[in-house]
This record gives structure tokens, sequence and C-alpha cells, in this order.
């Protein structure tokens, strides 16, 4: 155990790393030597940022916590504390089952721990963050909450009504993230297309992303998590005139038949998704989409299925992520359906549908061999220096392959590579 040190764990999304980053940005200027994602903890003080929101990730949470609850009980550490959104959900239950946590926090009051360990929280540093991510990139959060009433989500029970930041609080955090040398900016919420709804009464994605996109040394900003039924068409405009806006959108559709689209509240059509659809790739040509698909659902049948499947081959996403359906306590389907799929059923869905993914990402990533283009260079991994295209966020999509030999070449700073090969989910440049 190493005096004057805290180590940090955090799970689950970006979201949940920017609470961490504020964290340890409140330790440091305490004097603490600050570690993230240790493969072993060993400050006097540890800390778990926990995600709640299916079954998996609970899981997950959950044997992180034990597993240091039994360094805890062999006086491995001083403090266990443990925040974010499983213990925002489960705080109780977790209170009774694991007691060797010294103490729990919920997802909005984690910076209790400063002063429960006898330190003041430095509120004027509340726009910095210590950085977790690659000192070129950093995911900016601009919105807290959602009030959208999708029938599997726990999303709203554990982080609440959407809130959304003042366009002034986060033009300053980029402010201050550009001067340390960011470049590249996620825009994460859970919502983005609710954003300025309740502050401003008005969506103002777009306003926010323009007076990002004017701030010098931002060049590129890419957008994650839109939702369909209400969509900010005016982004789209900014997408096509911003040359630092990435043609990238992350919008999760999770169905598309209209039995499934009404089972679980979406307030979309499988017609109006697909206008929604034909509409942005209209707007921006060249565009690249990221979207999520939920399968197992209650009352899914193989019909949906199959309509499904058609969808992606008319979409032809060029990233996608799917998940089966997890009955969560709380939410709507929870109380009001059975969870009568079978697992086996789920995943075998959950297989056909990325097997027919598989095969357009493939066809998608041949159709670049012979292109240009502008990459950023995250890391050094082997014989390779590791990049992305503007089409292309940390961890989740695609990755630029550079031989090591290429000269001149630096992490973080951005070239153009001429793509010479590909697999269904890399690029090879140089």
């Amino acid at each position: 155990m190493k005096k004057g040190k805290v180590d940090i764990v955090t799970l689950g999304c970006s979201k949940n790393l920017v609470d961490t980053e504020q964290l340890m940005r409140q330790f440091d200027a305490l004097g603490y030597t600050v570690s993230h994602d240790s493969p072993d903890p060993d400050g006097e003080i540890v800390i778990v940022n926990t995600c709640g929101f299916i079954g998996d990730a609970k899981e997950e949470s959950v044997n992180t916590i034990l597993q240091l609850a039994e360094r805890r009980k062999q006086k491995k550490m001083d403090k266990l504390f443990v925040m974010g959104c499983l213990s925002e959900r489960y705080q109780k239950e977790l209170e009774k089952e694991i007691p060797e946590v010294d103490k729990y926090y919920g997802k909005f009051n984690y910076t209790n721990i400063l002063t429960d360990l006898g330190m003041e929280y430095r509120a004027d540093l509340r726009l910095e963050r210590s950085l977790t991510t690659p000192p070129h990139y950093a995911y900016l959060k601009i919105s807290e909450g959602c009030n959208r009433s999708c029938t599997y989500c726990a999303i709203p029970i554990i982080t609440g009504r959407h809130r959304s930041r003042s366009i002034e609080d986060i033009e300053n955090e980029v402010k201050a993230l550009v001067a340390k040398g960011v470049k590249e900016f996620h825009v994460i919420a859970q919502d983005l297309s609710s954003y300025g709804l309740d502050r401003y009464k008005s969506q103002k994605l777009a306003e926010l992303i323009e007076r990002i996109s004017d701030i010098p040394g931002v060049e590129w900003i890419r957008l994650h998590y839109a939702y369909p039924a209400h969509f900010p068409y005016d982004i789209l405009r900014v997408m096509r005139e911003r040359d630092n806006v990435c043609s990238y959108l992350d919008i999760a559709l999770q169905h598309i038949s209209d039995s499934m689209l009404n089972i679980m509240h979406r307030h979309i059509t499988k017609e109006e998704t697909y206008a929604l659809i034909r509409r942005i790739r209209e707007e921006v040509p060249g565009i690249h989409l990221r979207t999520t698909m939920l399968v197992g659902h209650p009352g899914e049948t193989e019909k949906d299925i199959d309509e499904l499947k058609e969808f992606l081959r008319f979409a032809r996403f060029e990233r996608l992520g799917a998940f089966a359906y997890s009955h969560e306590e709380g939410t709507y389907a929870y109380k009001h359906y059975t969870d009568d799929i079978p697992e086996e059923v789920k995943q075998q869905r959950l297989a056909d549908l990325m097997m027919v993914q598989q095969g357009i990402a493939s066809e998608i990533n041949a159709e670049k061999v012979g292109s240009t283009l502008k990459v950023i260079i995250d890391r050094r991994e082997g014989e390779y220096y590791i990049g992305r295209t503007e089409f292309d966020s940390p961890e989740v999509d695609p990755e630029v392959l550079i031989p090591v030999e290429t000269e001149g070449v630096r992490v973080g700073e951005f070239y153009s590579a001429c793509i010479t090969d590909a697999t269904d989910f890399e690029l090879v440049g140089k």
C-alpha cells in the first residue's frame, strides 16, 4: 500500500470516465499521486466508478467491488469507496451485501468523498480534468439525464431527467482543454437531440457545435448518442459546412419494425426511420453512421428480426453495435412484460444480426482501399502506429495501421494516409 496514492477504476461508458477525470483532478490538486485503471491497485485510497446499465455491466461492477473488498479485508488499502451508476441504483443493497466498502456514493454526489476524507472540494477546478485519454483527444459531456421513456432502459432511473450544461460553460471547458493540447473532442450525452430544451426551451445542439468549432485549435468534433425521434436536423448543415465537424454521427435506433418500435416506446415509426436515414445521407454526403440495435426484447418475433436485417442491408451502417435484452428492475418492460425469449434465442439473433453487419462493414472498408484519408495517430503498438480517420471513435471503431518504418510519424499528430489494404474491421495505410 502506497501512502499518498489514489487508485480509481472506471467501468462503463465515457460519461463515467469524465466523472473520474474530474475527481482525479481534485485529488491531484491536493497533492496525491493518482493512478487510473491500474491492473494491481496499490493506493491507500481505492475508488470504483461503477456501471449499472445492463446485466453484464452490473456483474462486472459487482465482481470488481468484491475483488477489491477482499483486498480491503486484508488491509491492503486504507479506504475503499464505490461511486457511479450501480451504487446510485442499488446503494442499500450493496451496503448490505458488501459491507467491506467504507462508503457508497451515487452518480452525482461523489465529490463528497473529498469532504468525508476531511479535504476541501476545489470549486475553482470545476471545469478541469486529469485526462485518462491520450492528450490529443477528450470526451466532452454536454448534458446529464434522459427524459425518454424507452421500456427497456434503466438510464433515466439512474440519471434522472435531462439537464443541459450552458453553452458558455462548455466553451470554457473546451478552451481550457485546447490550451493543454487537446485537438479532438467527442461530444457525449445520454441524448444529444434534447440538448438545450430544458435550459433554452429549444434544441441548441447545432448552435453549440458551431460555437465549439469556432474555437481555435479544435480540429475534430465527433457526435455521440443522438436520439432519432425529434432529431435536430440543423446539425446536418453544421456538419456539412464545418471542416472540423466530423461527418460522423452515433444515433441509437434499437429496432425497425413498427411492432417493436411501439412496444419499446421509441416514439418513431419504421417509415420515419427510413426517411431519417435517407435525409441524413442526402444532406451530409459520405457521412459514417454508428448505431446500436437491441434484440430479444419481449414481444420480438422472427418476422421482426427479418425486418431488422432488411433494414441493415438498406441503411448500410458503417458502424453498428448490438446487445441482447436485459430484464432490468424498475423499467417499464420489467413491470409490464415477461422476459419470455430464451437466452440462447437472444444470442442467436444477436449473432445473426452481427453476421449481416460484418459483411456490410467488410464491403465498406474494402471501398476505402486506394483513397487518401486524414488520420490522427493515437499510439504505437508493436510494428504499427495506430491511427483513426474522422469516421472512427476510439475503442469502438476501426483503426488505421501505419507501419513503424514510416519516418517522421508522431503520436497525436494528423497525417494524410493512403489506404493500401482492408480487413473487416481495420485499414492499413502508408
